[in-house]
Formats: structure tokens, sequence, C-alpha cells
């Protein structure tokens, strides 16, 4: 990889945007800047906030974006924990109109796993933030919008009713931790994966001990997985 090339990266999330310039090895050149994710989280209203981010970065030659929700080749298909109107709005295209750069755009947990996972086996990513991410890859090779969040768990919710950020504050650490030990256990036998990652915001509120096969993993990962969208 050219250590000239400066990538972008930008992770978008329920509570906040962040984003930094990454050289061609992956290593950061700026620092992170981080603005709160407005409210209504609009497609409009977001890129007002990437703006005055991205202006702060200096120079750099492509985008990567870690988007929370479904994405097909640049095109938001769900946003769950942002606004209805992102629906059907192509945001690698409009980075690109506004910035004159190429863009990337993946779903947020998968650019995360891409930054974290060893290449061997079926490897698991979960992150716990304001909602539920999750990116699954076999060999390295990634299986693309999980969106495993929104499955049912338990008594007809989804996982991310449970382990979402609502519910961490509703119920607590004590009841927020037993849910994620449950789920834990529950996907382990649903993959039977080598590998766990947890990643994301609340990560840090895990309070029992993990299982030698899982790992909790730093929040910067997901922009660190920004160049990896560049790998072909």
């Amino acid at each position: 990889m050219d250590n000239g090339v400066r990538t972008l990266s930008i992770d978008i999330g329920g509570s906040g945007i962040k984003t930094f310039v990454l050289d061609g090895q992956g290593n950061p050149v700026t620092e992170r800047a981080r603005r709160p994710t407005p409210a209504p989280p609009t497609p409009e209203a977001v890129l007002g906030e990437l703006s005055q981010l991205i202006g702060q970065q200096g120079e750099f030659h492509r985008i990567s974006v870690g988007f929370p929700g479904v994405v097909w080749s640049g095109e938001v298909r769900s946003a769950v924990n942002l606004d209805p109107a992102w629906v059907g709005f192509n945001l690698a295209e409009a980075l690109e109109r506004t910035t004159g750069k190429p863009t990337r755009v993946a779903n947020d947990a998968d650019m995360q796993g891409m930054a974290v996972i060893e290449g061997k086996g079926v490897e698991l990513v979960l992150t716990l933030g304001t909602g539920l991410g999750s990116a699954l890859f076999i060999e390295g090779n990634l299986v693309p919008n999980l969106e495993m969040g929104h499955h049912p768990f338990r008594k007809g919710r989804t996982y991310e009713q449970y382990l979402g950020a609502a519910s961490l504050e509703e119920k607590g650490r004590k009841k927020w931790n037993a849910y994620l030990q449950e789920a834990m256990a529950n996907l382990e036998r649903l993959f039977n994966y080598r590998r766990l990652y947890l990643g994301g915001g609340n990560a840090k509120k895990i309070e029992f001990e993990l299982p030698p096969n899982a790992t909790i993993v730093p929040n910067v990962a997901g922009l660190l997985g920004g160049i990896a969208l560049w790998r072909d």
C-alpha cells in the first residue's frame, strides 16, 4: 500500500460522528474529530455535520464510511437508529459530489470487523452502542449486512432491544450484562465461531469474565477499518 495515499475514515453512529485520516498503512495521521449526531439525524443534517468534520482533517485522497445499517453499493437500505429518509439515499455518491473524492460505504460493524479479525475460521463481531451491530467473517471473507441485532432474541423482542443503549439505561448494568451473556451463548451455538470480538462504546461496561475465545476491541477500530474497504 502506498504511504502517500491518505484515506479519510468516517464512523457514523446513533450518538456521534467520528473521523480521522489514515496513511497507506492504516496509521492515523490526524487527531480523531467528533461531533454529536444531529436530531433528527436526516441525511441533510448528518452531511452538514460531516462537512464541518471534513474541513478539519486536511488533505486526503479517498473516503471510507462505516454506516449503522444495511448498505448496498453505497446506497443505504436500512437505518433503524437514524432517520427513515436514509432509505434509498446513496451516501457514497453524495460524498463524492461534495468532496470530489472516491468514496466507499459499508455497514459500520463490517468495517470495524475488517480492522480486528485474524482471518481464520468463523469470526463474529458485535458492536455495542446505540444499537447492536454485527459482522460475520469466514476465513477472512465478509458475509455482508448481517444485521443480527434485529433478529428475535427472547420474548418476541430483538437482540438490539435487549442490548442497545436504551435497554442499558432502562434495565441497568446488571441485567444488561446478563442479557449479553445469554446472547453470547446463543450466538456461539448458532455460528460455532472461533473468535468473538466485542466493540462499540458500551463494550467498556461489560462486567463479567469473558470466555477465552472472546475479546474486547477498541472503539477506534470502527475508523481503522477504513483502509480495508479499499483492499481489492
